[in-house]
C-alpha cells in the first residue's frame, strides 16, 4: 500500500464567529485537510465542540486566545475570520512566515483610499493590498489559483456581482445606472449581543438601511469595473429581513439592444457552464432564500422587457456560505488544486 497523501494543516483565526463556525463546520469534513489552529477571543480556552455542542464528536480541538507565533509553527493556511480593520493587523505576519491567507474581511478588498474612506481607518497593510485577489471563483479562478492573499468577497457583493457581470463584461448594459435592491437575514451582521429573531427591532419587521451608503457599494463598483473598463454606478439599497440567513438581491439593468430572454439566457448560461455552484433557473422560475439556505449554491434566474429595454436578474445565495465561509473554502479548495466542490 501506498503512503497516505498528507494533510494540509488549516487555521481559523475568529473561529467563535458566525463565519468561523461555518468554517469549522466545513473543514472538520473535508477530506483534504485538518484543522490544527483554532483562536478567538474567548474569556476561557475550551474545546471548540464544548463553544458548539454540535461539533461534539466531529473536532474537539481547543480554542485559544489569538497567539500568532503559536499559530504560524502548526499551519500552512490560514482562514481570517475577523472584524474589519483587524485583519490587516494579522495577515502581513502570516504572509511574511509564507503561510497562505484567506481573510473574510473587507480589509484587502478595496484600494486603500478608497478603504479609508468607506471603513473610517488608515490602511496599515497597503503593499499586500496590491498581492491580494478578489476571491470570486467564477469570475477569477485563474489568478485565484496562484494566490497567496485571497480577498474573501462579501456577501451582498457576490450576490449583486455574479448576477451583473456577464452583461456587462458581453457590453449589453448601461454601466452608468445598474440599482441593486437586495434583503439579507441578521447573521450579515455578525454576532452580536441581543441581535436575534426576538429582537423588537427585528421580529415581525422588515426595513431598508445605508441607502445607498453601505459599504459593499464601492466593492461592488470596483470589481464590476474590471469587465467593462469604465466606471459603473451601483444604486444599491440593502434590506434587513426577520430570518437568520440567506440574502436575495433583485438587479435592474438597462439593456442597450432590443436583446430578448433567450439571447441573454445564453449569456449566463455560457459564462457559468462550468462552474459548479452557479444554477441558472428556466424561464419563469426565480430563486428562493429556501432553496439556497445552508448551501453554497447561487441561484439566478430573469426577466426581459423588450420594450422597456430592460432586464431584471434575481440572485440569492446563504450569506454564511456562498457568501463567506463556502467561498472561502471554495477558494482553497481552487488554490491547492483540490476538487472545487470538496467539503461543500
Amino acid at each position: 500500500m501506498g503512503e497516505r497523501e498528507p494533510m494540509l494543516k488549516v487555521g481559523i483565526i475568529g473561529a467563535t464567529g458566525y463565519t468561523g463556525e461555518e468554517l469549522v463546520k466545513i473543514l472538520a469534513g473535508h477530506k483534504k485537510v485538518k484543522i490544527t489552529v483554532l483562536q478567538a477571543v474567548v474569556e476561557k480556552e475550551a474545546p471548540i465542540s464544548e463553544i458548539f455542542p454540535h461539533l461534539s464528536g466531529k473536532i474537539d480541538l481547543v480554542c485559544k486566545k489569538p497567539d500568532l507565533e503559536e499559530a504560524k509553527k502548526r499551519a500552512d493556511v490560514f482562514f481570517l475570520s475577523l472584524p474589519h480593520t483587524v485583519s490587516m493587523a494579522v495577515a502581513p505576519t502570516l504572509l511574511k512566515a509564507g503561510k497562505t491567507v484567506i481573510d473574510l474581511s473587507a480589509d484587502y478588498r478595496l484600494d486603500a483610499d478608497e478603504y479609508e474612506k468607506w471603513y473610517g481607518t488608515k490602511h496599515k497593510d497597503k503593499a499586500n493590498i496590491k498581492e491580494a485577489v478578489y476571491g470570486l471563483p467564477e469570475l477569477f479562478k485563474d489568478k485565484i489559483e496562484k494566490a497567496k492573499l485571497i480577498a474573501n468577497p462579501g456577501c451582498y457583493p457576490t450576490s449583486v456581482i455574479l448576477g451583473v457581470a456577464p452583461l456587462l463584461e458581453k457590453d449589453l448594459i448601461h454601466s452608468d445606472y445598474i440599482i441593486c435592491d437586495s434583503k439579507s437575514g441578521i447573521t450579515g451582521a455578525g454576532r452580536k449581543p441581543g441581535w436575534n429573531l426576538e429582537n423588537p427591532d427585528i421580529k415581525d419587521n422588515f426595513k431598508a438601511y445605508k441607502v445607498n451608503s453601505h459599504q459593499h457599494l464601492p466593492e461592488m463598483e470596483q470589481v464590476l469595473k474590471c469587465f467593462c473598463k469604465k466606471d459603473v454606478h451601483v444604486i444599491f439599497v440593502p434590506h434587513l429581513l426577520p430570518i437568520e440567513r440567506g440574502i436575495l438581491s433583485t438587479i435592474y439593468m438597462r439593456v442597450k439592444n432590443e436583446l430578448g430572454y433567450e439571447e441573454i439566457i445564453k449569456v449566463y448560461k455560457e459564462k457559468y457552464e462550468n462552474c459548479p455552484f452557479v444554477r441558472v433557473k428556466s424561464q419563469g422560475k426565480f430563486p428562493q432564500l429556501k432553496e439556497v439556505a445552508l448551501t453554497n449554491f447561487f441561484d439566478i434566474g430573469l426577466a426581459v422587457d423588450i420594450n422597456r429595454k430592460v432586464v431584471v436578474v434575481v440572485g440569492a445565495i446563504d450569506n454564511l456560505l456562498k457568501g463567506a465561509a463556502g467561498q472561502a473554502v471554495q477558494n482553497m479548495n481552487i488554490m491547492y488544486g483540490f476538487d472545487e466542490t470538496e467539503g461543500l
